[in-house]
């Protein structure tokens, strides 16, 4: 483990997991990783400077289209993209075009920073996602071998024991809870050559009673009506989350933590 890193800028690209849904700050805003990352680098480089173009439900065909030149063009110490996952959860989804999306986005952003951060991102455990990890784990075998060859960290979030716990979860289940962002920000922070802040971020939460039957229902009722029944519609009108949103650090600034 290197312990003089220094980073004096850092890119954001990605969707939702990037913009740091469900991170949900006191103002509406989402924090996320990404932030919570830059934090600890600004903490460390006077000056920092950070910029998240992450925008949710992306897929990756905009992620390039949108993202990948504003970032490339900011030529930062890091990137980081993850993107392609929503693509996987589609019901149809071609892997071809999204692999060499993906082999786009890198060959354009390994050259136009210090080092490009890859992710095999995580995934809870449960039916309905099981029905898409073989897409799933067809994207990440690509992550693999496009790190392999551009000289890209690849953190490994699929792989860790602690972030497949439904509990680290928001209630939509599809995005990372506050303590699954810090999770993932202490994992990048480790990539990059720093000293750990948490070692057992791998660690699985602890044991506990799992819910009773009723709980369950009342929760699978909810989750239906809230999320699963609004995400079904969106998808068969074509419509996304992020349609006309912005990006929420659109340029590459001084960075000061929105939650102090």
């Amino acid at each position: 483990m290197r312990t003089n890193v220094e980073h004096t800028s850092l890119v954001a690209v990605g969707d939702s997991f990037t913009e740091g849904m469900s991170d949900l700050l006191p103002d509406g805003s989402y924090r996320g990783w990404a932030d919570l990352l830059a934090t600890r680098m600004a903490a460390r480089t006077p000056g920092f400077r950070y910029a998240n173009l992450a925008v949710r439900g992306k897929l990756i065909a905009q992620i390039v289209e949108e993202q990948v030149e504003v970032a490339a063009a900011m030529r930062p110490d890091v990137i980081t993209l993850v993107g392609g996952l929503n693509d996987t959860l589609r019901p149809k989804c071609d892997m071809v075009r999204v692999r060499a999306l993906l082999e786009e986005a890198v060959e354009r952003l390994a050259p136009a920073c210090g080092q490009l951060v890859l992710m095999r991102s995580p995934g809870r455990q449960g039916p309905v996602l099981d029905r898409f990890r073989p897409r799933m784990e067809e994207l990440f075998d690509c992550v693999d071998r496009l790190a392999a060859r551009h000289g890209a960290l690849v953190v490994d979030l699929y792989g860790a024991p602690s972030l497949g716990d439904p509990r680290i979860w928001d209630v939509d289940r599809l995005h990372l809870s506050p303590e699954g962002h810090r999770r993932v920000a202490e994992a990048v922070w480790q990539a990059l050559g720093y000293e750990p802040e948490d070692a057992e971020w791998r660690t699985p939460l602890p044991a506990s009673l799992p819910p009773g039957w009723v709980d369950r229902r009342v929760a699978d009722v909810r989750f239906a009506r809230q999320h699963l029944l609004p995400w079904i519609g969106r998808r068969l009108t074509g419509r996304s989350s992020g349609d006309n949103l912005p990006a929420k650090r659109p340029d590459l600034l001084p960075f000061e933590d929105p939650a102090v």
